[in-house]
């Protein structure tokens, strides 16, 4: 099983690690979320999470997983968990998600697909929005 680079994947999102991030990606790593777009999401390269990941940590108070669940799969493993934080407003956001991620041979991440709660999530993208309205 993965546990260990799971653990700390987890913690460099919370920690806005983004250098270790980074490192624990595979070269031309792919992250895949449930959604609008063709196939019901979209996807993204490593440079476009990383900055979502770390626009996560630079916003939400609090930024935790918990409730995390993993099975190991062949080539990778499955984690349920649930996102929690605090918007910069002072509410709580709580989005449950699942990730299917795949390993490569080096023991790096080479793919994720993630289904999350699009409506729990809803407030991230109001304040993303603001946020860009404010600088414009």
């Amino acid at each position: 099983m993965h546990e260990e680079l799971a653990d700390r994947f987890i913690a460099a999102i919370t920690g806005g690690d983004v250098d270790t991030l980074r490192s624990l990606y595979a070269p031309g790593a792919l992250i895949w979320h449930n959604g609008p777009g063709p196939g019901g999401g979209s996807e993204q390269s490593v440079d476009d999470n990383l900055r979502t990941l770390r626009w996560l940590s630079r916003n939400l108070g609090d930024f935790r997983y918990e409730e995390i669940r993993r099975d190991a799969l062949p080539g990778g493993y499955v984690q349920r968990h649930v996102l929690r934080g605090t918007l910069p407003d002072g509410s709580p956001l709580e989005i449950a998600a699942c990730l299917f991620v795949t390993v490569d041979g080096a023991g790096r991440i080479a793919r994720i697909e993630e289904y999350a709660d699009t409506r729990g999530s809803d407030p991230l993208r109001d304040l993303a929005a603001a946020q860009r309205a404010a600088r414009a």
